[in-house]
């Protein structure tokens, strides 16, 4: 499996299986990143009954890969923009618990109303959790604007992903309901 990550600098991790050990079964991967990076997924708007638009569901499924490869990092979530009482970073928070990333790990930010705030309040929350730098979740649209903000407002971006470059396929974790 070939991982791409990209950043301010391009850079280009490969990922290879490696041989299980004791009584684990099956291929263990290298974790990624570890607690110092947090994962951040950056919101879509919601539907007006509160439910997520197919947009950041993609988003999520991209973010839950990355999850998966480093397992120590931790995730927020980020969006405000209401819709029927649920900001973003909850419905998005609640996906990925129900698929199953332990609720300690996540971390919803769920006042911002644009990108440029997704940074700035994401800077107040890496800062409560000890992290120094993002792997940085979004379209491949909006990737460039976001990467630029995540930097103006002093946060490392060591890497992206977007739903398009995401390592694995996602298809099978749509199978548990959305």
């Amino acid at each position: 499996m070939r991982l791409i990550l990209s950043g301010a600098a391009a850079t280009a991790v490969t990922v290879t299986a490696t041989p299980a050990y004791g009584d684990m079964n099956g291929p263990r991967l290298p974790a990624l990143f570890g607690p110092s990076t947090a994962i951040v997924v950056l919101g879509y708007g919601l539907w007006a009954d509160g439910t997520m638009r197919p947009e950041l569901i993609d988003r999520l499924r991209a973010g839950y890969v990355s999850a998966l490869l480093s397992p120590d990092a931790p995730m927020i979530v980020t969006g405000g923009n209401p819709q029927a009482g649920v900001p973003e970073a909850t419905a998005m928070a609640e996906w990925l618990i129900a698929h199953g990333i332990d609720r300690s790990r996540i971390h919803a930010e769920t006042q911002a109303n644009s990108t440029v705030q997704n940074a700035l309040y994401s800077a107040e929350v890496m800062q409560d959790i000890n992290a120094r730098s993002v792997i940085l979740v979004t379209s491949a649209d909006h990737i460039a604007r976001a990467t630029w903000d995540f930097q103006a407002a002093g946060i490392p971006v060591v890497a992206t992903l977007t739903p398009e470059e995401a390592p694995l396929s996602a298809e099978s974790f749509s199978s548990r309901g959305e």
